[in-house]
C-alpha cells in the first residue's frame, strides 16, 4: 500500500515507519519537528539524541534497501498538506501530529492554545484533504484511552448499547478527559464521527494507552535508529519515566495514593495494532474503534516492578509518594475492554522481568545524560 504516516518523527511514528517500511509498503512521512522544538524550549531533551529525518532515513535506507519520501512542514498550513497528499495520493493515512502531552497541554495559556490549534486543526485539514484528495484513503487515528476516563463502569469498546423509557440506540460512550490535551482527543473522535457520518470516510480511531519500551525488530543492533526516550514530566509517559529515574537513583515519583490504574503497552505491540488495523481496514461509512492496551496496572504495581529490578542491577530504588499535581481519582474502578485487536490476530508481549531488564540495561548506557532537574516540576491542574 502507499501508506502516509503524518507525525512520522515522534516515539510512535518513526517505529511504525520502519516497520511498514520493511513489510514492502510505500511509505512517506511529514513532520514539522514540533516535539523537538517543545522539548528544546523546556528544556526537557530525550534521554539520547535522536538523528534529524532525513539522517535516520537515510540510515534506514542503507541498513534496509528501503526508500521512504519525507515531507518537513506544518500540516496546519493547508498548501503544504495539499501538496503532501496531491504527491503521494495514500491509501492509508496514520495520523499522529499532535501535540502529545498532557501537563504540557495544561502548563500555560500558551501551551494550552497550541495544543487546541495544532491537534483539532490538523485532524480538520486531514479530513478535508482526504475528502479532496485522496476519497478512499483508511484514515488510522490514534487516539487515548484517557479519553473515557475513569467512569465507575466497564469501558466499552468505543460504543456503548444505550436503553432510555423503552427506547435503544448505539452511541459513542461517553468521554470524560482527565486533561486539555485528552480532550482534543475527544474532540478528535467526534470531528472524525461528523465526517464519517457526511462524507462516507473510512477510520479507525486507536484508543491507546501509554506504551512504554525502546526495542524493535527493525532497530535491534542500530541505536541510531532508537525512538526518542523522553522521562521528563511532560513527554515521558510514567514506566519510562520509572526506569530513568531508578537508574539516575532519584526516588520514583508516585503521585498521591497511586492507585491511579491504566491499560499499558509495549511499543512493539504499537506496531503490531497498527499494522493489524492497516491490512483489516475500516468499511467506508465506518467509524472503527479499538481500545489498544494489553495489561492493567496501578502506579504502584509499576513502582514495585521497577525497585524490583533495580535490585537485580544493585541499584538502591526508592519509592515516594508525593501531593499529586493532577486533579484526578487516585483509587477508581477500571475495567476497560479491549478484544477487537486480539480478535484481528494481536499477539501481546507483556511486562515481564526481562522486558525490563533490557530497558534498564540501555538506560544505564546513557546514565550521565540524565537531567534530573526535568525529571518532576509539579505542573498542576
Amino acid at each position: 500500500m502507499k501508506v502516509l504516516i503524518l507525525g512520522g518523527d515522534g516515539y510512535l511514528g518513526w517505529p511504525t515507519t520502519m516497520n511498514l517500511s520493511a513489510c514492502d509498503h510505500e511509505v512517506s512521512i511529514v513532520d514539522n519537528y514540533l516535539r523537538r522544538n517543545i522539548c528544546r524550549e523546556e528544556d526537557s531533551e530525550a534521554l539520547f539524541p535522536v538523528p534529524n529525518l532525513h539522517d535516520r532515513v537515510k540510515i534506514w535506507q542503507e541498513q534496509s534497501g528501503k526508500k521512504i519520501n519525507t515531507y518537513i512542514g506544518d500540516l496546519c498550513n493547508w498548501d503544504f498538506i495539499s501538496r503532501v497528499f496531491s504527491e503521494t495520493q495514500p491509501d492509508t493515512v496514520i495520523h499522529y501530529a499532535e501535540q502529545p502531552s498532557a501537563p504540557y497541554s495544561m502548563l500555560s495559556r500558551e501551551t494550552a492554545t497550541l495544543t487546541l490549534k495544532n491537534n483539532l486543526e490538523v485532524t480538520a485539514n486531514v479530513i478535508f484533504a482526504v475528502k479532496e484528495f485522496a476519497p478512499n484513503a483508511h484514515i488510522i487515528k490514534l487516539g487515548t484511552m484517557g479519553e473515557y476516563g475513569t467512569p465507575d463502569i466497564d469501558i466499552e469498546e468505543g460504543w456503548i448499547d444505550i436503553s432510555h423509557k423503552g427506547r435503544s440506540q448505539k452511541f459513542l460512550y461517553p468521554r470524560q478527559a482527565g486533561s486539555l490535551y485528552h480532550t482534543t482527543k475527544v474532540m478528535d473522535t467526534d470531528l472524525l464521527w461528523f465526517y464519517v457520518r457526511m462524507w462516507d470516510l473510512k477510520v479507525t480511531d486507536l484508543m491507546q494507552g501509554p506504551v512504554y519500551g525502546l526495542h524493535t525488530d527493525e532497530n535491534q543492533g542500530n541505536e541510531e535508529l532508537f525512538p526518542f526516550f523522553n522521562y521528563d514530566e511532560l513527554f515521558g509517559t510514567v514506566l519510562n519515566r520509572f526506569i530513568v529515574q531508578a537508574v539516575a537513583g532519584y526516588p520514583l515519583t508516585v503521585y498521591g495514593k497511586g492507585g491511579q490504574t491504566r491499560g499499558y503497552l509495549d511499543l512493539r505491540d504499537t506496531l503490531q495494532c497498527v499494522k493489524l488495523s492497516l491490512e483489516n481496514p475500516a468499511q467506508r461509512g465506518e467509524l472503527r474503534i479499538f481500545n489498544q492496551f494489553v495489561e492493567t496496572f496501578s502506579v504502584n504495581q509499576l513502582a514495585d516492578k521497577v525497585q524490583k529490578i533495580g535490585n537485580r542491577f544493585n541499584l538502591d530504588v526508592q519509592i515516594k509518594s508525593l501531593p499529586n499535581p493532577r486533579k484526578e481519582a487516585e483509587e477508581h474502578y477500571y475495567n476497560p475492554i479491549h478484544t477487537g485487536l486480539l480478535d484481528l490476530g494481536l499477539k501481546p508481549h507483556y511486562l515481564t522481568e526481562d522486558v525490563l531488564s533490557e530497558m534498564m540495561e540501555t538506560v544505564l548506557k546513557y546514565k550521565d545524560n540524565i537531567n534530573e532537574s526535568c525529571i518532576f516540576r509539579g505542573i498542576q491542574w
